[in-house]
Formats: C-alpha cells, structure tokens, sequence
C-alpha cells in the first residue's frame, strides 16, 4: 500500500524560507513520479514542481526561481525548498505519486492516484 507522509510545514514571514519533506513506502519509489502540489483558501488544488523518474524537475510560473524540487532515492524521501515566500504561497501542500506520469500532466491532479494527507504552509506579510 503507497503511503506519502509529508512535513516541515509550518509559520514563517514573508520572504522566509521552508522547507517541506515527503516520506514515502509501500511501493518501489525510484519507479514513480513526485510531485507537490497546494491548495490555498478558498482555491483549487494546483501543481506546484514535479520531478520525474529521471529527475527531470517541472515548475507551475508562480515559483520558478523560488522553489527547489529534489529527491533522495536511498531515503524515498520527496523535498520541496521554498524560498522568498509570499503570503500568496499560504496553502496546504500535499505530496502525490504515480507510476509513469506523462510530461503533459506533471503538474496535473490527473496524473497522480496517491496523495499524502498534506501539511499546512502560512506564510504572513
């Protein structure tokens, strides 16, 4: 059974930095796709980086340059660097896999059947 775990959310000021983990079992990791993903007050769920099985990394516009995506294969641990936050970034920020995603839906809710159940991002101005 996949189980996605994530952390390291948590309170920080504008232009701070987080740094958010996932852990993941229950299935071969280095054979999926990872991906992040938030969803803010009042807004749908929308991908945020996506790295594939070759670690290839895809960002959504509104991170790119602020945002790292990396993984650790030896761990099965999915990260997300978040740098020069903005309260704009404030959301609950989930961690999904899949096997095989496609480019196309990298940062698609599509692409992924397994969800972690997300770790709260508040980010003040």
């Amino acid at each position: 059974q996949v189980q996605l775990v994530e952390s390291g959310g948590g309170s920080v000021q504008a232009g701070g930095s987080l740094s958010l983990s996932c852990a993941a079992s229950g299935y071969t990791y280095i054979s999926y796709s990872m991906a992040w993903f938030r969803q803010g007050p009042g807004k749908e769920r929308e991908g945020v980086a996506a790295i594939d099985r070759d670690g290839s990394p895809r960002y959504a516009d509104s991170v790119k340059g602020r945002f790292t995506i990396s993984q650790d294969n030896a761990k099965n641990t999915l990260y997300l660097q978040m740098n020069s936050l903005k309260p704009e970034d404030t959301a609950i920020y989930y961690c999904a896999a899949d096997v095989r995603v496609p480019p196309v839906l990298a940062l698609a809710m599509g692409g992924y059947n397994y969800w972690g159940q997300g770790t709260q991002v508040t980010v003040s101005s």
